[in-house]
């Protein structure tokens, strides 16, 4: 009876698992056709020989090099400044004692509550009265603030027997170098965790990119997908869309699998709480 249990989970796991990933496998299949065999039915599902065609097509047509280099700026340095604030916000909730901080961590998560689409006319105007339209820092500061990050590394930190401080503080450490000589080194695995999140999420973005950016100089690879679709041909190329499609997935891909035993055991050590 177990075995039959076991067997059918598998099963349903495997069935699952084809059902996730047939979209990527079958992106990857057009991205290899060419145009006419992109519409061809039934599909193919084997590949074809046009891949290097397609993809130095949707290189060309977008400038997808800029898109990937203002696309892995915003995405690297939003991730950063993330992991910067949120161990300081963390660090303050766990080992300060200050009036109001029993009000202000459930204010903070609160704030989760409101995504940026629903604030985004607001922060528009925030942002053109700063200068920043069409730069960096409109792309990324609205992001800086992040209560998973804070929520992530105060659990961490609540685990920390309460011990080692006051060791630390024995040895003549104070808070500082507390801070970072003892507790980032051991948040190591949370602050790959939460890197890995924070990068694909900003990968990802396209709504706010649209608003905050006039200029192709300032766009990224999301709406760079969006400018393959629009074309002057009676049909799209999804060849070539499906081949832009695949690029823009790489650097993600390429950032999970650098970080994937790390991301693992931040993902774990949460679960575990």
């Amino acid at each position: 009876m177990r075995a039959r249990r076991e067997g059918a989970i598998h099963v349903a796991l495997g069935a699952l698992i084809v059902v996730i990933t047939f979209p990527v496998f079958y992106a990857l299949i057009v991205s290899t056709l060419s145009f006419e065999q992109a519409y061809e039915y039934p599909p193919r599902l084997l590949p074809g020989t046009e891949l290097q065609a397609n993809v130095t097509e949707a290189w060309e047509r977008v400038n997808m090099g800029r898109l990937f280099f203002v696309t892995g700026v915003i995405s690297v340095g939003t991730a950063l400044v993330k992991i910067v604030l949120s161990l300081m916000a963390a660090f303050a909730y766990t080992h300060f004692r200050f009036p109001g901080r029993a009000l202000l961590f459930p204010l903070t998560m609160v704030t989760q509550m409101l995504p940026l689409p629903v604030r985004i006319l607001p922060t528009y105007e925030l942002m053109a009265d700063f200068h920043w339209i069409n730069t960096y820092w409109a792309l990324m500061f609205p992001y800086f603030a992040s209560t998973t990050g804070i929520l992530l590394f105060r659990q961490f930190f609540l685990t920390v027997p309460r011990d080692l401080p006051d060791a630390a503080r024995m040895d003549g450490a104070g808070p500082v170098r507390y801070f970072f000589d003892v507790l980032v080194p051991l948040s190591r695995t949370n602050i790959a965790a939460l890197f890995v999140i924070e990068f694909v999420f900003m990968w990802s973005e396209y709504l706010w990119p649209l608003v905050i950016t006039t200029t192709e100089e300032m766009r990224v690879v999301q709406i760079g997908l969006k400018m393959l679709i629009a074309t002057d041909q009676i049909a799209p190329a999804w060849n070539v869309i499906m081949a832009g499609t695949v690029m823009t997935m790489l650097p993600p891909l390429a950032v999970l699998l650098f970080f994937r035993k790390s991301f693992a055991e931040g993902i774990a050590m949460q679960t575990q709480k």
